[in-house]
């Protein structure tokens, strides 16, 4: 079996995880509704390990927003990566949430395990800051969703 091969059937089984985990999708009405949630912040933090752990760093990056992790290309990003097999997270509190200057932050502490492919195990504790602007004058739509503003890891 091929890399390729692989990296898809992970994606797919963690799709089928996700959906088994989250059940039907909400309508467009409730999605409105729960945009603004702190549920859907920490969704972006899921998200973002779920394409890690899928080596889909494209989608990873974008998390951060349209232009990724703020300090860092692409590439740099990228090869953060290239040694890591699988990884996973939990989050392990409850997250806060703040207002502040027409934006919405949420801090969602978490847990990063991960697998090197080499097969040496990572930990991690921290939390990140997601954020969203409030549908305030001149504000895009890629700035009124939840994206990740910072992190905050210590190696365990």
């Amino acid at each position: 079996m091929t890399e390729r091969h692989v990296r898809t059937l992970r994606r797919m089984l963690a799709i089928g995880t996700m959906a088994a985990l989250v059940g039907p999708l909400p309508s467009a009405a409730q999605g409105a509704r729960t945009q603004r949630s702190p549920a859907a912040a920490i969704d972006v933090v899921r998200d973002y390990y779920s394409a890690i752990d899928a080596h889909d760093y494209a989608t990873a990056w974008v998390k951060w927003g349209d232009r990724g992790r703020p300090g860092q290309t692409y590439a740099a990003f990228r090869r953060g990566f290239a040694a890591t097999w699988r990884v996973r997270v939990r989050v392990t509190g409850p997250a806060r949430s703040e207002g502040a200057a027409g934006s919405i932050y949420v801090t969602v502490p978490v847990r990063v395990d991960g697998l090197t492919t080499t097969g040496r195990h990572q930990r991690f504790d921290g939390s990140y800051v997601v954020r969203r602007v409030n549908a305030v004058d001149g504000s895009s739509p890629s700035q009124r969703r939840w994206h990740l503003y910072s992190a905050t890891l210590r190696a365990r």
